[in-house]
C-alpha cells in the first residue's frame, strides 16, 4: 500500500527576522561603566608604569656609562686621580641637622684648582657613578649634588664629602628619595640589613661595601657623618616613614678587601631593572574585556520565535485501497486461535 507523503506545516514567519534585526548599535548607556572601568584601571597602574618608565630610562643612562666614561675629557685615570686629590685636600665630614632631611656638607677643599664640579664627570650632565645594592634590586645612576633636579633624576652625592672612590680616611654620602610616586630610588633602603653589600661603579673601578650599621634618626637629633681614620666608609641618606619624612634613615658599609671576584665580573653589565612589565599585559588584557563588553552590548538579545504548533491530522486509510483491513480481536476468537476452523 502507498501512502501519500505527509508535510510539515510551514513555521509561522518570525517578526523579529530582519536583515536590521541582529545589526550592532552602540549603545550608550554602556560608555559610562567602560570609561569608568579604564580610568579605574589607569589610576591603579600608574604608581607602576611611572615607576617602571623611570627605571627604563635610568637604566639607559647607566647602560652607556661605561662609553661615556671611556670617551671622557679628561680621560678616567686623569679624573680618578684628581678625585683622589679632591679627597686628600677635603676636611672630610657632614652633618645631619636636626629637622632637616637632607646632610649639609662640612668639608672644604684646600685645593682651589680642584673643581667638585668638574671631577668625576662622566658625560658633562653630573653623571659620577653608578650604585647598585643586589639586596633590594636597586641600580641607579649617582649624580653630583644634592638639588631636587638631580634628586629626581637619581642618587645624589652629597658635596663636601669624600668623592666615592674609595681610600682611607674618606666617607661618602649619598642621598636619594624615597617614597616617590614616579620612581623606586631609595624607596626599598629600610629594608637592606647589616651584612648586605653594595657596589659603586665609578670611572671603572668596582667598590665593594659590606653594611655593618642601620639606624634611623630622630628629627630633633643631629648626626655627625663624618671620616674615620684608617676606614673606608660609604652611607646611604633617605627620609622616612613614608610620606611623612620626618625621620632620616642611615645605612652605612665599609669597604670589603679585596673586591669579590662576582662584583668584578657584573660590572658594567646592563642593569637587571627594570623587570618584564608585566602590567601592559593586565592593562591590555583588561581593554580588551572592556571592548569585549561594548561590543557585545551593540548587539540585542536573541528573542525565542513565536512558532505555532498545527496539529497533524490523524492517518485515515486510503478509500481506493484494496489491501484487506485486519481487525484486532480479542483472546477467545476462534478464527485468531484456530484458523482452520472455519473453513
Amino acid at each position: 500500500m502507498s501512502r501519500r507523503a505527509r508535510r510539515r506545516p510551514p513555521a509561522a514567519p518570525d517578526e523579529h527576522a530582519g536583515p536590521d534585526a541582529r545589526r550592532w548599535r552602540l549603545q550608550p548607556l554602556t560608555l559610562l561603566p567602560a570609561v569608568l572601568a579604564i580610568a579605574g584601571m589607569l589610576l591603579f597602574a600608574y604608581p607602576t608604569v611611572a615607576a617602571w618608565v623611570t627605571q627604563y630610562n635610568q637604566s639607559k643612562i647607566i647602560t652607556t656609562y661605561a662609553s661615556d666614561v671611556d670617551s671622557a675629557d679628561p680621560d678616567a685615570a686623569t679624573q680618578l686621580a684628581q678625585a683622589h686629590a679632591y679627597n686628600d685636600a677635603l676636611s672630610v665630614g657632614a652633618v645631619l641637622e636636626a629637622n632637616t632631611n637632607v646632610p649639609t656638607g662640612v668639608g672644604e677643599g684646600g685645593d682651589d684648582t680642584l673643581d667638585y664640579d668638574s671631577i668625576l664627570d662622566a658625560n658633562g650632565a653630573g653623571l659620577m657613578a653608578r650604585l647598585r645594592i643586589p639586596a633590594i634590586n636597586l641600580d641607579l645612576p649617582v649624580y653630583h649634588g644634592t638639588s631636587d633636579e638631580t634628586l629626581l633624576a637619581g642618587l645624589g652625592h652629597l658635596e663636601g664629602t669624600s668623592l666615592p672612590v674609595g681610600g682611607e680616611g674618606t666617607r661618602a654620602v649619598i642621598t636619594g628619595h624615597r617614597g616617590l610616586a614616579d620612581a623606586r630610588m631609595f624607596t626599598d633602603l629600610n629594608q637592606v640589613e647589616v651584612g648586605d653589600t653594595f657596589v659603586i661603579e665609578v670611572f671603572g673601578e668596582v667598590l665593594t661595601y659590606r653594611v655593618f650599621d642601620t639606624k634611623v634618626v630622630e628629627p630633633d637629633e643631629t648626626e655627625a657623618l663624618r671620616a674615620e681614620q684608617g676606614r673606608d666608609l660609604v652611607t646611604l641618606v633617605t627620609c622616612t616613614p613614608l610620606g611623612i619624612n620626618t625621620h632620616r634613615i642611615l645605612v652605612t658599609g665599609e669597604r670589603v678587601y679585596p673586591t669579590p671576584q662576582a662584583d668584578l665580573d657584573a660590572a658594567g653589565n646592563p642593569p637587571t631593572v627594570p623587570s618584564f612589565p608585566w602590567w601592559a599585559v593586565g592593562l591590555a588584557a583588561g581593554f580588551i574585556l572592556v571592548g569585549l563588553y561594548v561590543w557585545r552590548s551593540g548587539y540585542p538579545p536573541r528573542k525565542r520565535g513565536t512558532h505555532t504548533r498545527t496539529a497533524t491530522p490523524a492517518a485515515t486509510p486510503d478509500s481506493d485501497s484494496t489491501q484487506p483491513q485486519v481487525v484486532s480481536s480479542g483472546p477467545n476468537d476462534v478464527s485468531q486461535q484456530f484458523p482452520d476452523a472455519t473453513s
